[in-house]
């Protein structure tokens, strides 16, 4: 294995001591610790090979873990996915600990409670989900133009109807808006 695919952190395999985590990295030699004991290996003589997957991309050499976590988080927040906590964050703090009632009409059937929190998350993941559509439709291939416009009218309207909820959130510009998609 060559220095130069080392990192710190790597998790290696030596034929003799065993598997390995890189400590540290000189210019021709490797700080390794394995279960009995820190050793220098010359990564080019000692026989080192990964002990974990990796992946090569463009050039690019990363554990595997590493790299499918990136990947993952790019894609989430490429997709508008965000932490249940992170959704709490954006809650108004009045809210907080709150509860939404629905009575029912009829008084033979019990009224149903939902914590804010929850109601908020759903209320967020819709918002999400409206602007992964919205981005869809920009960058559908196939639909023409004024197909595009008359789906962000519906896209727009959508925003439009949630406005209502605007008051639940801490900062203005994660409200909705009867603007947005357009």
């Amino acid at each position: 294995m060559k220095i130069e695919a080392l990192h710190v952190g790597l998790k290696v395999r030596h034929p003799q001591y065993g598997v390995g985590t890189v400590k540290t990295i000189s210019e021709r030699a490797a700080e390794i610790r394995f279960d009995d004991a820190q050793r220098t290996v010359d990564p080019d003589l000692g026989g080192l090979t990964p002990a974990e997957p990796a992946v090569a991309v463009s050039g690019l050499e990363v554990p595997l873990k590493q790299f499918i976590d990136t990947t993952i988080e790019s894609v989430l927040d490429r997709l508008g996915f965000e932490r249940p906590d992170a959704v709490v964050d954006q809650l108004g703090a009045r809210w907080h600990r709150g509860k939404m009632v629905l009575h029912p009409a009829s008084a033979a059937t019990q009224s149903k409670e939902v914590p804010l929190v929850v109601f908020f998350h759903k209320l967020v993941m819709v918002r999400n989900q409206l602007r992964v559509l919205e981005q869809k439709i920009n960058s559908h291939p196939t639909l023409t133009d004024g197909d595009k416009v008359e789906m962000q009218q519906y896209v727009t309207r959508c925003h439009g109807s949630l406005t209502t909820f605007n008051l639940l959130f801490k900062n203005k510009e994660d409200q909705f808006s009867s603007k947005e998609g357009q």
